[in-house]
């Protein structure tokens, strides 16, 4: 009898402590921040001169990490345009004019939500810009995306780039 006592309190102690342990994991768990889409994505900017007109070129790279997607623009999807990538360019004296060129992207087939459109691995997408008279200085670019897999969506997040 007393030893069925000692086991019953032993195995009564290691549960106890079991459910200690995981009592005290959670917290560390729950406080985790939620991945976000810039974890999967890198961005560079290169530009060339303002030439005596002050238009310029800015060409937004974007790397993705294998496995990942994003959303292209346009992404041919009206439920999902408001993840679809989206650069801006300003500047101090503010550019006067600013016309985008995005790649078509992948179709990508979804019997779900609809067929859209996708960049995967290495995006280039090309801003013309044309600066206010006198306007030398450097320009802001940032880029919103959002990155999915065929598991899950990451938060969406902006890149912000300086190009001298």
């Amino acid at each position: 009898m007393a030893t069925r006592s000692l086991r019953g309190r032993a195995g009564l102690l290691a549960g106890l402590l079991l459910t200690g342990l995981a009592l005290t994991a959670a917290p560390a768990e729950a406080s985790a921040k939620p991945k976000t889409s810039d974890s999967v994505v890198k961005a560079t900017a290169q530009t060339d001169r303002p030439d005596a007109d002050g238009k310029q070129t800015v060409t937004v790279t974007l790397d993705i990490d294998k496995g990942w997607h994003l959303y292209a623009n346009p992404v041919d999807n009206k439920d999902m345009e408001d993840n679809q990538t989206q650069v801006t360019v300003s500047a101090r004296g503010g550019p006067e004019k600013v016309a985008f060129e995005y790649p078509a992207g992948k179709l990508k087939k979804d019997s779900l939500v609809g067929d859209y459109r996708i960049y995967e691995d290495r995006v280039a997408i090309k801003a013309h810009v044309q600066r206010a008279r006198g306007d030398t200085g450097p320009l802001e670019v940032s880029v919103k995306v959002q990155a999915c897999s065929d598991k899950e969506c990451l938060l969406p997040a902006t890149l912000k780039l300086t190009v001298p």
